[in-house]
C-alpha cells in the first residue's frame, strides 16, 4: 500500500537561505508550516512531500515574491539536486541525463513525484508531476521543480537556450513577467509542468562530463510504514512522538492509521521502537553525546529507563554498546524502519 511522498529535509536549505536573502524569518516561515526549525540541522531526515510544499508556499508569503521558487531553483542549479544533479554530470547526452533522472528519482530525491521524458512527433517533452493529491503549495512547488528541469537542459544545450514552451502547472500566474524573466522564457500554463523541445536535441554531448556514479537508494520504498518512520524520527525533534500526532499529519483518525500500518504487517509501536533504537545507536556511534542526554533527547525521563529499553534491543547495556562499536564500527547497526529487537536483513 502507497504511502505519502517523501523527500529528504536537505531539500529545505536553499528554501532558508533565499527567505534570509529577503530579510524575511525563517522561524516563522516553518512555525506556519508546522514544521521544527531544528530540522535544519538533519539534512537527511525524511520528511513528507506537502510538507516541503506547504514550506515553499509559506516562504513565498514571507518573503512577497512569487518569483521566489523559480530563483531558488536557479540560484541551486542541478547542484542543488545532490545526488541527481552529479548523475546527470556523468552523463554523455542530454537524453541520457533525463533518462537517468527518471530512473533514480524515486531513490534519491522524493517518492509521490514524476518527472520523465516522452515523444511527440519530432518533439520531446521533459515533464514534471506530484502523483499525489496535494493542494497546497503545487504551483509554487511545480515553478521550483521547472527550475530545476531547465537547470538541467541547459547544462547541455547553454545558460541561454529556450525550450519551444514552457509549461508551469495551475489556471492563474501571479507575477508571470517576472517569472519568466527569471525563467528566461515565456511559460504557458496547464495541467503538468514540462519543457517540450525539439527531440534531436537531445543527443547534445556533454559539455563537461564528471565521473560516473552508480546508483544507491537513499529514500525507502512508498509505504505507510517508512512515512510513518520518518514522521516519527521528525517528532523526536519537538518530544516523544503520539500516534495521534502522526496520524493527524497524514490526514488520517487513529484507527485508521491502526488498520492500514495492521494491513502492512506492523504497528506503530513497533516502528516507534525501531525509529528509537535506530536513533539510539546513531547517537552512541557518534560517541560524543552522553547517554543522560541521548535518554533524554528520546523521550525516556531518565537514563535508567532508556538503560532497561535498550537492553531490551539489544541484550547490552548503551555504555557497553559504544565500546563494542569503537571496537568494531560495524558491529549490530540497525535500520530505522526495523521493529524492535530485529537487525536488518
Amino acid at each position: 500500500m502507497k504511502g505519502p511522498g517523501l523527500t529528504r529535509a536537505c531539500t529545505m536549505g536553499p528554501i532558508v537561505a533565499a527567505v534570509e536573502a529577503t530579510g524575511g524569518s525563517v522561524t516563522r516561515v516553518f512555525r506556519r508550516a508546522e514544521m521544527p526549525l531544528s530540522l535544519m540541522d538533519a539534512p537527511d531526515c525524511l520528511i513528507l512531500l506537502r510538507d516541503q510544499c506547504r514550506l515553499v508556499e509559506e516562504a513565498v508569503r514571507e518573503s512577497g515574491d512569487p518569483a521566489l521558487p523559480a530563483r531558488l531553483a536557479f540560484a541551486t542549479g542541478i547542484d542543488g539536486l545532490g545526488a541527481i544533479g552529479r548523475h546527470v554530470r556523468a552523463c554523455a547526452t542530454l537524453g541520457e541525463a533525463l533518462a537517468r533522472v527518471e530512473a533514480i528519482r524515486p531513490t534519491l530525491l522524493q517518492t509521490a513525484t514524476w518527472t520523465g521524458l516522452r515523444r511527440e512527433g519530432e518533439d520531446a517533452v521533459y515533464g514534471y508531476a506530484v502523483t499525489e493529491r496535494i493542494e497546497a503549495g503545487r504551483q509554487t512547488n511545480a515553478m521550483l521543480a521547472l527550475g530545476y528541469l531547465l537547470g538541467t537542459a541547459r547544462h547541455f544545450l547553454g545558460p541561454r537556450w529556450r525550450p519551444g514552451r514552457a509549461v508551469l502547472t495551475g489556471a492563474v500566474l501571479l507575477d508571470r513577467a517576472e517569472i519568466e524573466w527569471v525563467f528566461d522564457c515565456d511559460l504557458n500554463l496547464g495541467p503538468r509542468a514540462g519543457l517540450h523541445f525539439d527531440a534531436a536535441l537531445l543527443a547534445t554531448p556533454n559539455p563537461a562530463p564528471g565521473p560516473l556514479l552508480e546508483a544507491a537508494p537513499s529514500v525507502p520504498p512508498d509505504g505507510l510504514t517508512a512515512c510513518v518512520a520518518g514522521l516519527i524520527e521528525l517528532a523526536l525533534f519537538d518530544g516523544r512522538p503520539a500516534i495521534d500526532g502522526v496520524a493527524r499529519r497524514l490526514g488520517l483518525s487513529r484507527r485508521s492509521l491502526q488498520r492500514r500500518l495492521e494491513a502492512e504487517g506492523t504497528g506503530f509501536a513497533s516502528i516507534l521502537q525501531g525509529v528509537l533504537r535506530a536513533r539510539a545507536e546513531a547517537l552512541l556511534a557518534e560517541g560524543t553525546t552522553p547517554i543522560g542526554r541521548i535518554a533524554l533527547d528520546l523521550g525516556y525521563a531518565d537514563a535508567a529507563h532508556f538503560t532497561r529499553a535498550f537492553v531490551g534491543w539489544t541484550g547490552v547495556t548503551p555504555s557497553m554498546w559504544r565500546r563494542l562499536h569503537r571496537k568494531s564500527p560495524g558491529f549490530e547497526r540497525t535500520s530505522p524502519f526495523a521493529g524492535p529487537g530485529r537487525s536488518p536483513g
